[in-house]
């Protein structure tokens, strides 16, 4: 099975063409390629093109625990990329239906920038969802290991929980994140980000990723921390987000509508070999 291999401030996934596939992804399948001792290690995959009836091109995006993602900021930018190294466009602007919305790309002119119009943020529970009456979730106490933390819920096409943090850590992230993902007020689980906000212009986050755990970037954690920031009145609607992979530039329209624009670097191209496939069913 071929592949291309890209990253997108240390956030890394396999690019997969479904004519490449000899059969379908299962959980399973998915699971071991992205296993960092015996597949080929990374982030996800993204399946695409796929035929799409609103936009230009299709995507279906994985996480490493094999669940399917609605939306990836970094995904959706690493696709975006590929799409022209594989000269499938002659535009450099181009349309990708998600799980979680149509978004618009645009490759800069040496490859090494994306920019995604990624949709509409919302705050509104029954869409991000959160369980309870409905409202927009803004500044609410979560309780975990008799420890309180103030948060905000947002959704960019997959939801998210954006916790204030004096001084988020890896180690923060780690003790809270999968707790967090998986608290039964998120009925479809959740991303989370550990936010401190720096000035007007300026957040840093850490990043718990749904099905991935610890990351070291995420375009729509970005957009979604971003988001909150400028909703609670600390940040303008120009937005650089820090992460430990590196910055993303957010500018937030009037309605919150969210652009991003960040790197993205090509490692490899590479092929799975067909030993692969009939040894994995073996591993466990």
């Amino acid at each position: 099975m071929r592949y291309s291999k890209y990253h997108a401030l240390g956030n890394d996934y396999i690019v997969v063409h479904p004519e490449n596939l000899k059969e379908e992804l299962t959980q399973k399948m998915i699971r071991l390629i992205c296993d960092r001792n015996y597949g080929v290690g990374s982030d996800g995959i993204l399946l695409g093109p796929l035929e799409s009836s609103i936009c230009d091109f299709g995507l279906k995006i994985f996480n490493p625990d094999g669940s399917e993602a609605e939306k990836s900021g970094n995904g959706i930018r690493i696709f975006a990329r590929s799409i022209i190294d594989k000269s499938l466009s002659n535009k450099r602007s181009f349309t990708v239906e998600t799980a979680g919305g149509a978004v618009k790309c645009t490759v800069s002119p040496n490859r090494k920038n994306v920019k995604v119009e990624m949709g509409k943020v919302s705050f509104d529970s029954s869409i991000i969802p959160v369980e309870g009456e409905p409202r927009e979730v803004l500044n609410e106490i979560f309780e975990t290991d008799g420890h309180k933390l103030k948060f905000c819920a947002a959704t960019v096409g997959n939801p998210h929980c954006v916790v204030f943090s004096e001084n988020p850590s890896p180690e923060e992230t780690h003790r809270y994140g999968s707790k967090i993902e998986r608290n039964p007020r998120f009925p479809k689980r959740t991303n989370v980000q550990f936010m401190k906000v720096l000035d007007r212009s300026t957040i840093q986050i850490e990043i718990w990723e749904r099905g991935a755990g610890y990351t070291l970037a995420s375009g729509s954690s970005s957009v979604a921390a971003a988001a909150v920031a400028h909703k609670l009145g600390l940040c303008d609607a120009d937005i650089s987000v820090h992460m430990p992979g590196g910055e993303i530039e957010i500018q937030l329209d009037d309605d919150f509508s969210a652009t991003m624009t960040g790197p993205v670097t090509k490692i490899c191209d590479g092929n799975i070999a067909d030993e692969f496939f009939e040894k994995y069913s073996d591993i466990n």
